[in-house]
């Protein structure tokens, strides 16, 4: 299942996506919008705004893919029952150590005396 995060990257994405296909589509392809090449003005201020308006949404598409192909991080609870677990371990395993190294001591002074 899609994360909350990435289902909103997912959304921007596509959203963004649209958005640079239909803006140009929109505003030079579709009929009615007269002779282009007489308009000299209208080219002059509709170029610029296109390529910003490309460049912004492009930039969006790339955050929504970003958030939608980044797993999502682990809840702090389980990471804190993962440090819990490594720290038992590591306590398990020192006086395991201690243990062994008493047995071995007194192994060492029980042949000194015989």
């Amino acid at each position: 299942m899609v994360s909350k995060d990435q289902a909103i990257g997912w959304i921007i994405l596509i959203v963004c996506i649209i958005i640079i296909v239909g803006y140009p589509t929109a505003l030079y392809v579709w009929p009615g919008l007269g002779d282009l090449a007489s308009n000299a003005a209208f080219l002059l201020v509709a170029i610029p705004v296109t390529l910003a308006i490309i460049l912004i949404f492009a930039i969006g598409a790339w955050i929504g893919w970003t958030m939608a192909t980044t797993p999502p991080p682990k809840p702090i609870e389980e990471i804190e029952a993962e440090i819990e677990t490594e720290e038992e371990k590591t306590e398990a395993a020192s006086e395991t150590e201690s243990k062994e190294e008493e047995k071995e001591k007194e192994k060492k002074g029980g042949k000194k005396k015989e």
